[in-house]
């Protein structure tokens, strides 16, 4: 795997490590100064995605995992912005665990991505 790969392995497997300790914290009720952050930490992990994405184009992976990883990019900062305002009340706990398993998704593709075009790069090789 080439240098670039191993970047941005590292960077979304530690920014996504980050981000759900924070979610974690803020879910008990702690460290909420640390919003701004977490929410700079989701623009990162979502250019991560956009750039991953313009990569596996380029490399020729599989246009199915780059649309999904596109669309998910989209749909994660709109949940994280909005989230406060989505069923009010006793009920609001269910958008909360759907933001952290949208995260936990952005993860997971940004992982399946790197390993796509590792694998598309080495089929040109």
């Amino acid at each position: 795997m080439n240098r670039e790969l191993t970047i941005f392995r590292f960077l979304v497997r530690g920014v996504g490590t980050a981000l759900i300790v924070m979610g974690l914290l803020f879910w008990s009720g702690r460290a909420l100064g640390l919003l701004p952050l977490h929410m700079l930490l989701g623009g990162i992990l979502v250019l991560c995605l956009w750039v991953l994405a313009g990569m596996g184009f380029r490399s020729g992976a599989p246009g199915g995992i780059l649309s999904l990883a596109l669309l998910f990019s989209l749909f994660m900062p709109l949940l994280g912005m909005f989230q406060g305002q989505l069923l009010p009340g006793g009920m609001h706990w269910t958008v909360e665990a759907l933001h952290l398993i949208v995260g936990g998704g952005a993860m997971g593709l940004g992982e399946a991505l790197i390993r796509r075009i590792g694998a598309a790069r080495m089929g040109r090789a």
